[in-house]
């Protein structure tokens, strides 16, 4: 995802967003990732396989701009989509799928066969798609202390990015139940405050050396130093509905990141853990419509758009050095006025509770 360029430029950002694969007429998850990928490689477009065989994966390259990344991201939605409908399939940016099946098959590779079997119904009801945003950091110290910088925000952008409402034909009572189901796995959701990379490490060998996990890949937390890339991945969000939808939270992520890193000699102060938990169960209940707590101000529960006013204040000072602080407000305008992807989601439910409206709708939304 990028490396420090000379020059002391700007950190790079680019996007990983997950996709559901469906049966047209059912709306039911379809385990054909295979021939969407290799239909998709025909025409020149690199899809990764998640460990749901009914789930495809599109990678951005480095990005400079919010620009250039609305264009490749829009793109590579389109092409995935078109890869899609060739084999007869249809594909969603949705956190979940609305028509469930009892379980969903596991991609067959030796690696996902080995943790459908380690951790049973975990795996088997994954069908769950996130967006990952990369942002360059110098090295993995800072890494660290970017995940400690964000930890009070990640209710947030989790608020902001909710995907998931409806589930199981059925409204879940709950914006983003991704989150919730995904918090089932050993290390997942909000990472533990770290003192140090040394710390870190220590936490991942001894996660593995217990077969808590099986490698460093299972280190499924909603921040992370990326493994593969010089870069902070975050990870926290449902994929949003749109393309629009997820350059706004990859541009707030990558403003925030640059912020932890120009305040990277300030202490970051830890967070009582039952109030982190209780900010991620009101983020995921209610999504951006209602309140979430105020973990950095201390003023209780707060409205989340007010929450998400006070991250933007936060971070101007990088926005402004993007040149994106105008793009960003526009943007969340937009999302007050046209809703975010869970909000669509129950507009679609509730004009008469039938799960192939919502992915009529989603299907549409995923390649405007």
């Amino acid at each position: 995802m990028g490396t420090r360029r000379s020059g002391g430029d700007l950190p790079t950002v680019g996007v990983e967003e997950e996709f559901l694969l469906v049966h047209p007429d059912t709306g039911e998850p379809a385990p054909r990732n295979g021939d969407v990928a290799a239909e998709a490689e025909r025409r020149g477009v690199e899809l990764d396989l998640e460990l749901a065989s009914c789930q495809v994966e599109t990678t951005s390259s480095v990005a400079t701009s919010a620009a250039q990344l609305h264009t490749e991201l829009t793109a590579l939605r389109r092409m995935a989509a078109q890869a899609a409908e060739a084999v007869g399939l249809r594909l969603l940016a949705l956190g979940l799928p609305p028509v469930t099946p009892h379980e969903f098959p596991v991609t067959d590779k030796p690696r996902y066969r080995q943790i459908g079997a380690q951790f049973g119904m975990v795996a088997h009801e994954q069908g769950i798609c996130g967006c990952h945003v990369h942002v360059e950091v110098p090295d993995r110290g800072a890494a660290i202390h970017v995940s400690n910088w964000l930890r009070p925000w990640l209710p947030t952008l989790l608020a902001l990015s909710a995907n998931s409402a409806i589930y199981r034909n059925s409204d879940s009572g709950y914006a983003s139940w991704r989150s919730v189901l995904w918090r089932r796995w050993p290390v997942a959701g909000a990472p533990p405050y770290f003192a140090s990379i040394d710390e870190y490490d220590q936490t991942v060998r001894m996660l593995v050396d217990t077969g808590v996990i099986l490698d460093t890949g299972m280190v499924y937390w909603d921040v992370r130093p990326s493994a593969d890339f010089p870069t902070v991945e975050v990870r926290v969000a449902d994929v949003p509905a749109t393309a629009a939808d997820t350059v706004l939270l990859a541009t707030l992520v990558r403003a925030a990141v640059i912020t932890a890193l120009d305040e990277r000699d300030r202490r970051v102060d830890r967070l009582p853990p039952a109030a982190l938990r209780a900010a991620y169960w009101k983020a995921a209940h209610d999504g951006l419509t209602g309140t979430t707590l105020d973990l950095v101000g201390g003023r209780g529960a707060v409205p989340v758009r007010e929450q998400l006013s006070a991250l933007v204040h936060r971070v101007r000072p990088a926005l402004d050095a993007l040149d994106e602080y105008h793009h960003v407000v526009d943007g969340l305008d937009r999302l007050t006025t046209l809703g975010n992807g869970a909000m669509r989601q129950r507009r679609s439910w509730q004009r008469r509770g039938a799960a192939l409206d919502v992915i009529e709708d989603a299907a549409s939304a995923t390649v405007s």
